[in-house]
């Protein structure tokens, strides 16, 4: 009678721990379904269906982007990291110059992480932007 009480512990606490496990890794995950291509951190990625998530359990900075369809990836710094109010959707947002969307903030169910565009990326989109316009 001890040995399966004990089993029945032990298969409960293992389960729990598994549960809590999957819980940590799925802190800061989203897949999104992104219809243009897009720049972050200097490389444009095309059209598609990308997961976002965190690099590291440890690291609430440093996300990963990646597409399964295209094998693009990226990985992103971002500047700063809040605390959703729950109120909205996970979401992913560009600031557009132009034709070029460069990502600019990312919403998880937990965070909202704030991702640096750079004057010269924005420069880049103006130029790309510029060029464009009067070839037509």
């Amino acid at each position: 009678m001890k040995k399966h009480c004990v089993r029945i512990l032990s298969a409960f606490f293992g389960l729990a721990a598994l549960a809590f496990t999957a819980k940590g890794q799925a802190a800061d995950q989203l897949v999104v379904n992104i219809p243009y291509e897009f720049v972050v951190a200097g490389k444009t990625l095309p059209a598609g269906t990308y997961r976002v998530n965190r690099v590291n359990g440890n690291d609430e900075k440093t996300l990963a982007i990646s597409s399964r369809e295209s094998h693009a990836a990226v990985l992103v710094l971002s500047s700063e990291i809040a605390l959703t109010t729950g109120a909205e959707q996970p979401s992913l947002t560009f600031q557009q110059v132009g034709e070029q969307h460069l990502l600019s903030k990312i919403r998880t169910a937990e965070h909202v992480f704030t991702i640096p565009v750079s004057n010269s990326a924005v420069l880049d989109a103006e130029m790309r932007k510029g060029n464009g316009s009067s070839g037509r």
